[in-house]
């Protein structure tokens, strides 16, 4: 048995995602470390809500850290074994190497609002655009971005599951590429509900400015071997892994080459850390030989243990 976890991103937030864990001690003493590293009580808003504050970028990067973190937290007070191999899909990343002990709890939700503030500002609101294209190939989702893009940007970002590929750039061209994805074939391209363009180049200034963050922040090496998004490798000299992560805010996520190392290095079981089930729906439809499961509440993270002792 080999065992990767793997971290959400954006897009997996609720109000009440960590209800199931109310009382739970572990999960507790994460969320109070994190809101007062923020100085902002993140339990408050992750119960209560609003929806709309949750869903504010600023408030969704440091609230989904904290509720992946605790749930591993709680898997750790468990008896839940270590993984083998960790990766995190976006803002998932960041998850991943607290996890993984290279950050700080107070660190990584201190620099993922950093991230969310740089990653809103680089673009005005309302001039970028996010959409899904299904149905296609990646290669004819580049071609859809390459014609439609004239003097603008738009590129694919996020290559999530097979025929699964996520466009951003300017809205005009991110509109332009969908008409040009549906002739090609797609079965649907859909806008996206996001505030800013997300891992296209438009975002260069804030991969700038993380540049920056990054260098006056403690980061050792993983306990436990992470795989990027950018490169899809696995780094542990710190000043690499900062590199990595400045550039992922404006790179793609290429998330299928991800899980599909995992399965080349016989991985045999993807367990999906945090709230939602987003990765453990694509874990299954790009390596289908790999066992998924997703841990988001206590009963699914007691069956986890059954199925994952060593």
């Amino acid at each position: 048995m080999k065992v990767a976890f793997v971290f959400p991103g954006q897009g997996s937030q609720s109000v009440g995602m960590l209800a199931p864990f109310a009382g739970n001690e572990a999960v507790d003493e994460v969320v109070r470390r994190a809101s007062a590293a923020l100085g902002q009580d993140l339990g408050k808003l992750m119960a209560e809500g609003p929806a709309e504050d949750l869903n504010l970028t600023v408030n969704t990067q440091p609230c989904m850290l904290t509720a992946a973190y605790a749930v591993f937290a709680a898997w750790r007070a468990s008896g839940g074994r270590m993984p083998d191999l960790m990766a995190g899909h976006s803002l998932g990343e960041y998850s991943a190497l607290t996890a993984a002990e290279a950050l700080r709890l107070e660190d990584a939700v201190a620099l993922v609002r950093f991230r969310a503030q740089a990653m809103q500002e680089a673009v005005p609101v309302g001039t970028g655009g996010m959409a899904a294209v299904l149905g296609l190939t990646d290669e004819q989702v580049k071609q859809a971005c390459a014609e439609a893009a004239g003097s603008e940007v738009v590129e694919a970002v996020n290559f999530n599951a097979p025929s699964q590929v996520v466009i951003a750039g300017h809205r005009s061209a991110v509109e332009r590429a969908c008409e040009v994805a549906k002739r090609l074939g797609a079965k649907r391209a859909l806008p996206l509900p996001v505030s800013a363009p997300f891992h296209s180049s438009l975002l260069k200034p804030a991969s700038d400015r993380l540049r920056e963050r990054l260098a006056g922040i403690a980061l050792a090496a993983p306990k436990v071997p992470v795989i990027n998004n950018i490169d899809v490798a696995i780094e542990t000299d710190p000043a690499r892994i900062r590199d990595a992560l400045a550039r992922q805010a404006a790179g793609p996520v290429r998330w299928v080459e991800t899980i599909a190392k995992m399965a080349a290095e016989g991985v045999t079981h993807v367990v999906e850390i945090g709230p939602g089930r987003v990765l453990s729906g694509l874990t299954k439809r790009i390596a289908p030989e790999v066992e998924s499961l997703a841990i988001g509440d206590p009963a699914a993270l007691q069956d986890a243990l059954g199925r994952l002792r060593d």
